[in-house]
């Protein structure tokens, strides 16, 4: 970058600073670009009104625990979601849909059908990887609580 004398003037100096802020420009731009495609919502819309929920929430989880409904879930050969249950009345009914915990922004609503005694398979599919199972199980026929299971449960 020398002149035809060999010199370093204020023209090439102009040169090496629009280079190098050019160059941080683009990789913040990547990286931002990067960070919206990848952003799928929050998980609350106000952490303030959700951290006074908490308790009610960890209540409602102690009362399932100690309801003796004990749920499993995993991904079979196919790509479909079995569930199995214990302590699960047989005609509580099932609802479900799955989640990317992270990256692709698909949600897959399922039904299931009672495969035997506590197991239950879905008619929908998904495909490998990491997702999110939102398990929601209730008995129509409770009187009181606990009536229901509402819990993630991790599937891989």
């Amino acid at each position: 970058m020398a002149s035809q004398n060999g010199k370093f003037t204020g023209k090439h100096m102009a040169l090496v600073m629009v280079g190098g802020f050019g160059v941080v420009i683009a990789v913040n731009l990547v990286m931002a670009s990067f960070a919206v495609g990848s952003f799928h919502g929050t998980v609350v819309d106000s952490s303030y009104v959700a951290s006074q929920k908490f308790n009610g929430w960890m209540e409602e989880a102690r009362q399932v625990r100690s309801s003796g409904w004990k749920v499993t879930a995993k991904r079979v050969f196919g790509g479909q979601v079995q569930i199995t249950t214990t302590g699960v009345p047989p005609q509580a009914r099932i609802e479900a849909y799955a989640t990317r915990p992270v990256g692709e922004s698909k949600t897959v609503i399922f039904t299931f059908v009672e495969e035997s005694a506590g197991r239950w398979i879905s008619n929908e599919t998904i495909d490998q990887g990491r997702w999110d199972l939102r398990l929601v199980i209730s008995d129509p026929n409770a009187k009181g609580s606990p009536s229901g299971f509402n819990e993630i449960v991790p599937l891989k």
